[in-house]
């Protein structure tokens, strides 16, 4: 029965079908318009709420700030703060929102509440009246300063010439977005302000220089850190510090890292695996400096990453030295990992924390324990020179412990072994053989020893540091048994007839690098290295 009434149009039937459809999407495009309403209108209640009980809780007199009282005010204080920085408000000295009359002492306390129960409150009243320079304030310097701030300093002077930029923004612990193209340490301030608006930020969009100027913006700082990643102002900021006995904390290489259990703190001295701490350490060395300037580095070997590439139209324009917005700065740059220059931050911070507090961090752990190898080394060295002078007791040698720690780390990389492969030249090829011996690779690819020792090259020549190298113990006697004193000048064989001319020739490379070294000696009139 049903079969003999008339079906409906088709076309009807698709536009009561596209009705429904469109009905129901408007619905439920209402519905969740008015769900996400009323989620936005009820956290701007509490977050009001929240904002009048703070305010209650300090008190009407306590000159809470007017900006401080909504959400549209907000705007307000980035609008102000945005046309300082184009007024000039990177003037030392003049605080903005950094008065600390605005607020009650019993917010502040309660803010660093944690930190009061940790440092007690000699050593929290030690921390907010210190006064730290961050000199660079890229990935590093401003996480540095951010838990500096965080912990209680009340005082921070950011100097950086540098931009932000979009690169950046993987690293940089306050930069936005917005503020793509502006100063870091504008950035870096208007960040921290909101974070601590009692706290006095100080800015100087600069770069340091060794000048009475770059001297001048130290003076009066309880702690200097350094996060420069240029290797001459570096040296030259850390002398000057070392020198004016001016606490300074520096920062060694964070890019092209990506292991964050090998990150440490150590003396500059004891440093290893880090080739911008290895040059630091030599320009210091030619000052004069030698220790006593604590920095975070990271023992990890570099990975095998390579500078960022230039386009073929910039080396068509000539030397790609000359794009360099500052000599000595590098125009391409080393990949980072995010986070681990915010690692090296949080250690700068923490040292430096407690240190103000008055409980410093007095013996990091060293890593493998450098001084007891340079000892040993000495020691044994001493044995092996003393047989083959025949005398076992009262024998000295001269060379002393700072002299080995510049052979077994600079001149050898770390204890790596003068020979590329542990086997004399001899071994390696038959006489029937046409096969070359192993080459002299660079000294990063050989192996690091595993139980070093040191022993004169040539023993027709006195010892000195230009006349030792870095072998394993049993390459080291093979080489004293076969070129040793105690050999027969008949049968006593060379260096070179031993291991081969490819390893003659690295020792010669050794021996130039040596020479530099004594001649910052005899240039600074200095005893030691």
């Amino acid at each position: 029965m049903l079969s003999s009434f008339p079906s409906l149009p088709t076309d009807l039937t698709s536009s009561r079908r596209a009705l429904v459809v469109a009905t129901a999407a408007v619905s439920v495009g209402l519905t969740a318009s008015s769900i996400f309403t009323f989620q936005y209108l009820r956290r701007a209640t509490l977050r009001e709420k929240l904002r009048k009980s703070v305010k209650n809780s300090v008190g009407k007199d306590s000159g809470w700030p007017e900006e401080m009282d909504g959400g549209v005010e907000e705007v307000g204080v980035q609008a102000r703060l945005e046309k300082e920085a184009l007024e000039g408000a990177s003037r030392i000295g003049k605080p903005t929102l950094g008065d600390k009359k605005m607020f009650s002492e019993e917010l502040i306390r309660e803010q660093l509440s944690r930190n009061y129960t940790f440092l007690g409150e000699d050593g929290m009243a030690k921390v907010r009246k210190g006064y730290a320079v961050v000199v660079g304030c890229g990935g590093v310097g401003s996480w540095a300063a951010l838990m500096l701030l965080r912990s209680g300093v009340s005082h921070i002077l950011l100097v950086d010439f540098d931009m932000a930029t979009l690169s950046s923004l993987n690293r940089h612990a306050a930069a936005t977005l917005a503020d793509v193209g502006t100063a870091k340490v504008l950035a870096t301030k208007k960040y921290l302000e909101k974070i601590a608006p009692w706290a006095t930020i100080d800015t100087s969009v600069s770069l340091w220089r060794d000048s009475p100027e770059g001297h001048a913006l130290l003076e009066g700082a309880d702690w200097v850190v350094d996060a420069i990643d240029n290797i001459t102002t570096k040296a030259q900021l850390l002398s000057h510090c070392h020198k004016s006995k001016i606490k300074v904390f520096s920062s060694m290489g964070a890019g092209a890292k990506r292991d964050s259990t090998r990150v440490q703190i150590a003396d500059i001295s004891l440093t290893s695996e880090d080739p911008l701490a290895r040059s630091v350490r030599l320009n210091l060395r030619s000052e004069g400096i030698h220790s006593g300037i604590p920095v975070v580095y990271s023992t990890e070997v570099p990975a095998e990453v390579k500078l960022l590439p230039l386009d073929e139209d910039e080396f068509k324009k000539g030397n790609v030295k000359e794009l360099g917005a500052f000599d000595d700065f590098r125009v391409r740059i080393l990949p980072v990992l995010g986070p681990l220059p915010a690692i090296f931050g949080l250690n700068i911070a923490t040292y430096i924390l407690q240190d103000l507090a008055g409980s410093p961090i007095l013996q990091p752990m060293e890593h493998k324990n450098r001084k007891k190898v340079y000892q040993k080394l000495n020691a044994d060295f001493i044995v092996r020179e003393g047989k083959m002078a025949g005398q076992t007791e009262g024998f000295r040698i001269p060379m002393d412990n700072i002299d080995i720690s510049l052979i077994y780390e600079e001149l050898h990389y770390n204890g790596r072994s003068i020979l590329p492969v542990r086997r004399p030249a001899s071994s390696l090829t038959s006489p029937t053989s046409d096969a070359a011996p192993t080459p002299f690779l660079p000294f990063s690819a050989h192996p690091v020893c595993l139980r070093p020792a040191l022993t004169r090259w040539d023993f027709s020549e006195p010892l000195s540091m230009l006349n030792c190298v870095v072998m394993e113990v049993k390459d080291a006697d093979r080489h004293e048994k076969e070129c040793g004193l105690a050999v027969p000048e008949a049968t006593r064989k060379t260096g070179k007839e031993l291991w081969g001319e490819e390893v003659e020739r690295g020792v010669q490379g050794v021996r130039e690098e040596a020479l530099k070294v004594l001649a910052w000696r005899e240039r600074q009139g200095k005893a030691a290295i």
